[in-house]
């Protein structure tokens, strides 16, 4: 491991107590290629002391006892000290993940850190008693408590974002949780479980269990945990409910997309270039609301295609470490051959490539790197404008007129995001109530607002994350009925 990654998390080599390679995650850097770290994988045996801790922090415990309040300070020390942290955190991000530095310092940790200030200020507004008249005479109060014991399952490619968004708000209602994150980024989690050590949590409140889809799997169909939070692919989410429909378990899914980016006939092309660039090749596209379809107007397509490979062919790519990268490489080998081989697909298809390519970028010999690639003159019948790449790609297909944009961005599997970019307003807003997603932009990707809900219909998954929305999803009403006295 590497000694300025151990400095971080104030270890001496690694987290692996066993020397069994079978029982430890090895942690590969997605630019060098090579180890940096090795972690203990949970067996089931491990997963089921973190719910039977988790049940008895529910069931026994002060936790979800205490006063909202007294919550809500314990998160606002979290904020604290997390923010003390950032730096380190960002760093630890960008080895094992291979996310620009700049950019993980931006959003890989400030996003989380604004969230839990966000998410404090949510709860200190929220309705956790409500008296109502009843219908029939009757007084009614309605209560909210704790859901119970929540399993929160992450992917890698914005780890700290997706574990913010589901443990403070769960930790806010008053629920135990334990985390499993994504075997390819489990340096952050442990990181942050230092850090929540300091809080001075109960016990069982939170548990970090690193692991692979087995670890997943037991922990998602375990009859101790009350709901799922899952964030992931959209196979993976259908196997996550399925595995916790078997005990009635509450879930909720945050899955992929294939979102589009409407783009009017009198929007300006230098503006929506430099608009999609940034809300989609981000974390070298890594990123479930990424505008990967851009769908423009037949009449001025040249226009947006040059302005857009204009913009990606500047796009500085290498070293995460280097201030000046904005994009990185991809996660790991795999991923990197994912995405190679959706683009010979999308030449195959009859796509035009108008740049990048299944080449190493100049100056790169290691490294699991793609380079920003456009592709035009596409249809929504390729798969390369159906299937998430998950990858530094963007496709680029024409038009006739507003009708048939709405109809080509209405017609895919997914439901999670989406964008119009016009010079009127109130055109674009018209434009995204008739398109059939969760989340939207005018003029901008969508922003992940902390106090807007956010969440997909369709492929896309169900339930919602942020805002007062994502608060509600780890609470139970309860309605008290009070005859009148006599």
């Amino acid at each position: 491991m590497d000694q300025h990654l151990g400095e971080f998390l104030g270890v001496e080599a690694d987290w692996s107590s066993s020397g069994d390679p079978a029982e430890t995650i090895e942690v590969i850097s997605p630019h060098t290629e090579q180890p940096i770290a090795r972690v203990v994988a949970s067996r089931p045996a491990d997963v089921d002391a973190a719910v039977s801790a988790a049940r008895t922090a529910i069931d026994q415990g002060p936790w979800p006892r205490l006063d909202p309040a007294e919550r809500i300070a314990a998160v606002r020390r979290l904020a604290e000290l997390y923010t003390q942290r950032r730096s380190e955190m960002a760093q630890l991000i960008s080895a094992q993940i291979g996310a620009p530095i700049s950019f993980a310092e931006r959003a890989q940790v400030g996003l989380p850190t604004m969230m839990m200030s966000a998410f404090c200020d949510l709860a200190e507004n929220y309705p956790w008693h409500e008296a109502r008249r009843g219908f029939f005479g009757s007084d009614v109060r309605i209560s909210k408590s704790p859901v119970g014991v929540v399993a929160a399952v992450v992917p890698w490619n914005m780890p700290q974002f997706l574990i913010v968004t589901k443990l403070v708000p769960a930790l806010l209602a008053g629920c135990a949780v334990v985390l499993k994150p994504a075997p390819e980024s489990p340096l952050d989690a442990l990181f942050l479980a230092e850090i929540l050590k300091e809080v001075g949590l109960p016990d069982g409140v939170v548990t970090v269990v690193p692991g692979d889809a087995g670890a997943g799997a037991h922990l998602v169909g375990h009859p101790g945990v009350d709901k799922v939070s899952f964030t992931g692919s959209s196979a993976a989410g259908r196997a996550v409910a399925a595995a916790a429909a078997a005990n009635l378990t509450k879930v909720s899914l945050e899955l992929g997309g294939k979102s589009a980016a409407i783009v009017l006939d009198d929007a300006d092309p230098e503006t929506v270039a430099a608009g999609v660039r940034s809300a989609s090749l981000s974390n070298s596209g890594q990123i479930c609301n990424a505008l990967t379809r851009i769908l423009v107007p037949a009449s001025r397509e040249h226009e947006f295609v040059d302005a857009l490979a204009a913009r990606m062919g500047a796009i500085v790519v290498g070293d995460p470490a280097d201030p000046a990268t904005e994009l990185g490489p991809l996660v790991s080998r795999r991923q990197q051959q994912r995405v190679r081989d959706y683009i010979d697909l999308g030449r195959r298809e009859g796509a035009r490539l108008v740049c990048g390519g299944t080449e190493m970028p100049d100056g790169l010999d290691t490294g699991w790197y793609v380079r920003p690639t456009l592709f035009a003159r596409a249809d929504n019948a390729m798969r390369i404008a159906r299937e998430e790449i998950f990858g530094p790609v963007l496709t680029v297909i024409s038009y006739r007129d507003e009708d048939d944009a709405i109809a080509i961005a209405n017609d895919s599997d997914y439901g999670l995001a989406g964008s119009v970019w016009t010079a009127d307003t109130d055109r674009g807003i018209s434009v995204a109530e008739r398109v059939q997603t969760g989340t939207f932009g005018v003029n901008q990707g969508y922003t992940m607002d902390p106090f807007a809900p956010f969440g997909g219909i369709k492929d896309s998954g169900y339930g919602r994350e942020l805002g007062r929305e994502g608060l509600d999803g780890y609470l139970e009403t309860k309605s008290i009925a009070v005859a009148t006295a006599r």
